[in-house]
């Protein structure tokens, strides 16, 4: 009887609140999912790709069935598996800084989707989901972690819990326009682990929505293995794509 009064609802909601595209308001079927000029205009990232930190490679090089950029082949991979939903350009650019300071929080929807479709071919299951910690300070100014946002669908599909509360963060200016270097100074000793028991042992999964250098990721594992986190993975709507 529940179900079929939820259904009837959905279909109320749908009657007076017809299903459109997020970014342009064009009709579509489900709520929340783009039309299909936006979804077009993406520059999704599929093969071939790196496969530990999924940097994209042009299309028409082939480089066997498991390619490794020069900065994951050196070793230097910011953390142990890194899947990204699209490049960072002007489109989805457009839509992630409203999404992260304009309070446009409903492209979480397709945003966490097309995060999940990214995470694919991720052989090695995480035990817990984490969304990069944002300061106080700027949670307090904002009003939402957008990774939060963008986690909590994420952690209900996959059937994991979400761990908001074992790693604190310290406020830092923000590093936009930093290179990696200063990206890397200055997000140095800005995590803290307060709750080593709900990490030890487990592999973790961090949830962000933009990855430029590494920077966050690569600090934020550091942190986690020293509590005694067994693996760290990463995923993250955009990604800065520089030419190898």
């Amino acid at each position: 009887m529940f179900k079929v009064l939820l259904k009837f609802c959905y279909k109320v909601v749908d009657f007076l609140f017809p299903p459109s595209c997020p970014l342009c308001g064009a009709p579509v079927s489900l709520h929340g999912e783009l039309c299909s000029d936006c979804w077009s205009s993406f520059n999704w990232i599929s093969n071939p790709k790196c496969i530990k930190c999924g940097y994209p490679f042009p299309a028409d090089i082939d480089l066997g069935l498991e390619p490794l950029c020069p900065n994951c082949a050196a070793g230097k991979s910011a953390l142990d598996f890194v899947r990204s939903a699209c490049v960072y350009d002007d489109v989805s650019k457009a839509a992630m800084l409203p999404f992260k300071h304009g309070g446009k929080v409903k492209y979480c929807n397709f945003m966490s989707r097309a995060m999940m479709w990214a995470m694919q071919d991720m052989k090695d299951f995480p035990d817990v989901i984490m969304p990069v910690p944002l300061a106080w300070r700027r949670l307090f100014h904002r009003g939402y972690n957008q990774a939060t946002l963008l986690a909590r669908p994420i952690s209900k599909v996959m059937g994991l819990k979400l761990d908001l509360d074992s790693v604190k963060r310290m406020y830092r200016h923000d590093m936009g326009h930093k290179n990696p270097a200063q990206r890397a100074e200055n997000i140095h000793g800005v995590f803290k682990v307060i709750k080593p028991d709900k990490i030890c042992g487990k592999k973790i999964l961090l949830v962000d929505d933009v990855m430029t250098t590494g920077a966050t990721f690569s600090e934020l594992k550091q942190v986690l293995l020293k509590a005694g986190a067994s693996a760290v993975y990463g995923v993250v709507f955009c990604r800065v794509v520089k030419a190898i």
